[in-house]
């Protein structure tokens, strides 16, 4: 019997950001970008005022903290059939973060120890009572036999206050290596290539998911056998991209050939691919021929995390960091287009945690006829 492989937790923190990965052996299972001062909310413990109860949507909106709307369902109230009115106070968890211009989904079904802090907490409402759990500790939790290291102080000192000092390791350089920072930076790709060939197309869309295999060399051959080969290659590849990127809502998939005829036997192989996935369920193969998967968001997925100028941004503050480290002292200058100045700055903290690793202040460079990817970083000389 083959041994288990390990699981291993790596937390890499930034400036402005916290990435986590979860690998089984070398194989990257769960991806996870976090920007602190930006937490998406999804555990967060409320107490919360209902501004509105709306009968034809089968719940009641809540004010919460910081000016959000959160919708409580019918049946999340913390008794069943409790009667919710206007102007009640009630404690709440938020259970799904806020989504296309919609506030958050919240719970007002709490653990003991929630109902215990929200019962110590001050009175007045509406207040953030706790933040919910970093991905880092999530992921701990939830695999309680995966060893922890990260790369930052005091997110090892978070952890360990949280998991035991003797589960998690801190490690004085990066806890990436290139490979995993390849995959990472590939997961913001909508193309992905596939074993033996051919490739995913990701593209994601307000509405729905639609992805496409692409059969490469083989869409122009009459081997079905071959092409039914490269769509079982896809089908898994297709559920650990689902998986890793936290698509969510209504998914399109489009295999490479075949028949509706063809592909309809396809469907237990992908169901068993999903199955790990407790959000994602396969509904069936339509008319059109396309499998229709619907997964149940919780967090962002990341798409929407990493979209906009900032991400360049913090990729930029990563190197500014590494470069600190390998030459402390130096004086480091970075170019870039405006808006990913512009966003580095609206991000609290991010710019401050750069200029504590450089032991100066970064200097920023606006050039607008560089692209939002396209940023350099330069040594600055005495009087530049």
């Amino acid at each position: 019997m083959a041994a288990a492989l390990t699981l291993r937790i790596l937390a890499s923190a930034s400036p402005g950001e916290i990435r986590v990965a979860l690998l089984r052996g070398d194989r990257l299972e769960e991806a996870w970008v976090e920007r602190p001062a930006r937490p998406d909310g999804v555990g967060d413990l409320h107490r919360a005022r209902v501004s509105a109860v709306a009968p034809a949507m089968a719940g009641a909106f809540l004010a919460l903290a910081g000016g959000e709307t959160g919708f409580l369902p019918d049946g999340e109230t913390a008794v069943r059939r409790q009667k919710v009115s206007e102007g009640m106070i009630l404690p709440v968890r938020v259970t799904r973060a806020a989504q296309g211009g919609k506030g958050p989904r919240v719970s007002a079904r709490l653990t003991a120890a929630e109902a215990a802090l929200a019962a110590a907490a001050p009175e007045g409402a509406p207040r953030l009572l706790a933040r919910g759990p970093e991905a880092a500790l999530r992921l701990a939790r939830a695999q309680p036999t995966a060893a922890v290291v990260c790369d930052g102080a005091a997110l090892a000192a978070r952890l360990r206050a949280a998991l035991g000092a003797e589960r998690v390791a801190f490690s004085p350089g990066p806890v990436f290596d290139a490979a995993l920072e390849a995959e990472f930076a590939a997961l913001a790709e909508r193309e992905v290539p596939l074993l033996g060939g051919g490739r995913l197309l990701i593209h994601p869309t307000p509405a729905l998911v639609a992805i496409d295999v692409d059969a490469g060399p083989l869409a122009a051959g009459a081997d079905r056998e071959a092409q039914r080969r490269l769509n079982l290659v896809a089908l898994a590849e297709v559920a650990r991209q689902i998986r890793l990127r936290r698509l969510a809502g209504p998914i399109l998939l489009d295999l490479a050939g075949l028949t509706v005829k063809q592909r309809a036997p396809l469907a237990e192989p992908l169901a068993a691919a999903l199955a790990p996935d407790g959000l994602a369920r396969l509904l069936g193969l339509g008319p059109l021929g396309l499998f229709e998967i619907l997964r149940q968001r919780v967090h962002p997925p990341l798409h929407e995390v990493l979209a906009g100028p900032l991400t360049p941004g913090l990729a930029a503050l990563r190197q500014v960091v590494r470069e600190a480290a390998s030459a402390p002292g130096r004086r480091l200058a970075l170019h870039a287009a405006p808006a990913v100045l512009a966003a580095l700055a609206a991000l609290p903290g991010a710019l401050d945690a750069a200029a504590e690793a450089l032991a100066h202040p970064l200097q920023l460079r606006p050039e607008s006829a560089r692209s939002e990817a396209d940023w350099s970083i330069e040594e600055v000389r005495h009087g530049g």
